[in-house]
């Protein structure tokens, strides 16, 4: 029997493309969003690449109300749960919205799931909550802190989740921290398509791209790094997505909680980045370099090690199919 998921954020950058990949594995699934953060024309999207209806549902996850109408209306079996405010910056100026959105957000989906009887779920989480690590590439059982406010909402979460679970056996979740998903989905229909300013390297070097920015700022280059940028572990967004099907599945199978990185284990340079995009532009694009910034740390990499282990997950495409991929659904959205 196909079992359904509802996602919530399932609209979004991640969520979209972990959507594809559930319906890819068998999976049915039901979308939340409320398209804060959206295009309206993604569900549309979804249809084409799955060539099958898409059942959306258009609110926030803090409406109790609607989150009960979701799971009376659906055989819901898990949850995925992307939806949350997800830039740093803009964090630190709002950290009660932050405060609200994702933890609130999270504790009323936590209580309409169990009303609903569906005890599964798979959390969004980020390499943030490791703070400032001081070893490279970043093991799951290092110990966990925050240095903004986005972050302290995802480790709330964390502690949240842990604290339920222990309260009562018959909850099972299953915590992923991502680290730098970049890329889009091979149909170049869905993609990284952030409504403002974007928070992400990758978005900046396709704005550089298509001349709606003069360059690149460099945000210091003069790390003990090789070429003296910083090194961020980058994951293309479809592995990403995969990554969750595997989790989710395991998770449903076992009924045991498990913590896992999603990353590829290999960091890349700020300048790597900037040459693997120019390479799929075909051509060489500018960048300045400017002062560090505040809170950066010069490598964020993860040991992707237990992932492999428990679920067989190992990341399959590289920075130049991420840039590629990324230049092509940004060509095409800039041409209609």
């Amino acid at each position: 029997m196909t079992k359904t998921v509802l996602l919530t954020g399932g609209a979004g950058y991640i969520g979209s493309h972990t959507f594809v990949a559930l319906r890819e594995a068998g999976y049915d699934a039901v979308l939340l969003d409320n398209f804060s953060n959206a295009r309206d024309d993604v569900p549309d999207r979804l249809e084409i690449i799955t060539e099958a209806p898409v059942t959306v549902y258009r609110g926030d996850v803090r409406d109790r109300a609607l989150l009960a109408r979701i799971f009376s209306e659906n055989n819901i079996d898990a949850v995925v749960h992307f939806a949350a405010l997800k830039a740093v910056g803009e964090s630190v100026e709002k950290p009660l919205d932050y405060i609200d959105i994702n933890v609130t957000g999270l504790t009323a989906l936590l209580h309409a799931m169990r009303e609903a009887g569906v005890f599964r779920l798979v959390f969004s989480s980020t390499a943030t909550v490791y703070g400032t690590p001081e070893i490279w590439p970043i093991p799951e059982d290092l110990p966990r802190s925050y240095t903004n406010p986005y972050a302290f909402t995802k480790l709330t979460c964390e502690q949240i989740l842990e604290q339920v679970a222990h309260a009562d056996p018959n909850w099972a979740f299953a915590t992923l921290r991502y680290f730098n998903p970049v890329g889009a989905h091979q149909s170049a229909l869905i993609g990284e398509d952030p409504q403002d300013i974007p928070n992400n390297l990758v978005p900046y070097i396709a704005e550089v791209a298509m001349g709606k920015r003069e360059a690149l700022r460099v945000f210091g280059n003069d790390y003990e790094t090789p070429d003296g940028t910083g090194l961020r572990d980058y994951i293309h967004v479809e592995d990403l997505a995969r990554g969750h099907v595997l989790s989710l599945t395991q998770l449903l199978t076992s009924g045991e909680s498990h913590v896992v990185n999603l990353g590829t284990g290999t960091g890349s340079s700020v300048m790597e980045m900037l040459a693997a995009y120019s390479r799929a532009v075909g051509r060489e694009l500018p960048y300045v370099n400017v002062p560090r910034r505040a809170g950066d740390v010069p490598v964020l990499v993860a040991d992707p090690a237990k992932a492999e282990a428990l679920f067989g997950f190992r990341a399959e495409k590289g920075i130049d199919e991420m840039c590629a991929s990324s230049w092509a659904f940004v060509s095409r959205r800039r041409n209609g």
